[in-house]
């Protein structure tokens, strides 16, 4: 052990952040770890905002430049085994928790490196959760339980993160058992 003046606090926070600027994610690290967080965008090496709680904030995290961003963009992609480049500057892809990421390179961007983070919740919310929410009342849920079950076309439509999918699954809980479901989603994400 070196005779740094840090208490051990400071120093395992130390520890942290290098291991993370090395082989993890870097300045990202607690805004992935932070469960309020659903949506990370990084807009070049100076702007990183995250959504909590349904509002857009700018945060104070920056990474050192566009080559620094550009090395963890390209991190996260080989953890899913995907490449980015000049050669391939975009990927899409998902990663293991289920998060949805979307990260640009130049010439695709002119602004420099680009980055989202789509974050899912832990647990799958009911329809009784949905209810508690104020998302509807008992009488809205047994009609979309009726509609559901007499297989009526309907169309769900909202901006992105204003709970779409939320919906949906909690109106598939009225599917019966003996049906069969298919499901076409550019990125699977309903439970």
């Amino acid at each position: 052990k070196q005779d740094w003046p840090l208490n051990e606090t400071e120093l395992q926070q130390l520890v942290n952040d290098l291991t993370e600027e090395t082989i993890g994610v870097g300045p990202l690290a607690s805004l992935l770890a932070d469960p309020a967080v659903t949506d990370i965008l990084v807009n070049g090496p100076f702007k990183v905002f995250v959504e909590r709680y349904g509002r857009l904030e700018e945060t104070s995290i920056r990474f050192r430049d566009s080559e620094h961003l550009v090395r963890i963009i390209g991190r996260i992609a080989a953890r899913v085994g995907r490449r980015i480049d000049e050669s391939s500057p975009m990927v899409d892809a998902r990663l293991p928790d289920g998060s949805r990421v979307n990260a640009t390179l130049p010439p695709v961007t002119i602004d420099g490196p680009t980055l989202s983070i789509r974050r899912f919740g832990r647990r799958r919310l009911r329809s009784d959760d949905l209810m508690k929410l104020g998302m509807f009342n008992s009488n809205m849920r047994e009609f979309l339980r009726f509609a559901v079950i007499g297989r009526i076309n309907m169309i769900v439509s909202g901006g992105t993160g204003s709970g779409k999918s939320t919906f949906l699954g909690a109106m598939a809980e009225a599917i019966p058992n003996s049906e069969r479901v298919i499901t076409i989603e550019d990125a699977a994400e309903l439970q």
